[in-house]
């Protein structure tokens, strides 16, 4: 088997679930099976898929939809920054083509693969794209056969909840990640009862993850003071 290939089948045994669930999702919001297709092949993303299907099924405006996807997406940035040391001298077009596949689950996979030495451009793209047909393939057939699932089964329209909860728990390893989840929770509700639509989402996230920043400076830099008397000694 390819080396690319091997190391993204544990990636599609993931997918497979979570795409069938997403068309479904989809399909019972007013997608077709070919809108979902097009959608899975543009945007490749899942989180932000079911966001932007929830947000449509709840008559969201275009500028909530897009702002929101777009801070979700933001790690792709770090992701690919961290990825880009390692392929610094490839082409630039193979570069393109790698970038449209990275995802969360391809960028741990990737990472590791190019830390242990016995990596390249090639398998990685191989990953990325495996991974990616496999999505697609998930996602239309869950909006192919979604009208014969009934709406509210299998606890299917509680899949992004369930999916965000776990990402969110994998996420608590410190205890300032915790207080900025407690922070962004908090928000939520406040700003919810004060502002219409949707847009609380992307403001508590932000406000709370530029104050869990700013605590986690503050913090640092207390540490850093050898004696506590707040002055820095050289």
């Amino acid at each position: 088997m390819c080396p690319g290939v091997k190391a993204a089948w544990p990636i599609c045994l993931g997918y497979i679930p979570i795409g069938l669930a997403f068309g479904v999702l989809a399909q019972k919001a007013g997608m077709s099976w070919g809108q979902i297709a097009l959608m899975s092949s543009i945007v490749f993303a899942g989180s932000s898929q079911f966001i932007a299907v929830s947000m449509l099924a709840n008559g969201a405006t275009g500028w909530a939809i897009i702002t929101t996807t777009f801070f979700v997406n933001l790690r792709h940035l770090l992701m690919s920054s961290s990825l880009a040391l390692k392929l610094q001298n490839a082409h630039r077009g193979k570069l393109s083509v790698f970038a449209y596949g990275v995802t969360d689950e391809s960028f741990a996979i990737n990472t590791t693969r190019f830390l242990s030495g016995e990596w390249d451009l090639n398998r990685a793209l191989v990953v990325n794209h495996t991974a990616n047909a496999c999505w697609i393939v998930s996602t239309v057939a869950g909006g192919f056969f979604g009208h014969l699932i009934p709406a509210h089964s299998f606890g299917i329209d509680y899949a992004l909840i369930a999916m965000f909860i776990c990402l969110l728990v994998f996420q608590l390893t410190r205890r300032l990640a915790v207080l900025t989840a407690m922070i962004a929770g908090i928000l939520s509700v406040a700003l919810a009862l004060i502002i219409p639509g949707n847009a609380y989402i992307v403001i508590a996230s932000v406000l709370a993850a530029t104050l869990g920043v700013a605590i986690g400076r503050r913090l640092n830099s207390m540490k850093r003071r050898p004696d506590g008397s707040g002055e820095d000694h050289a």
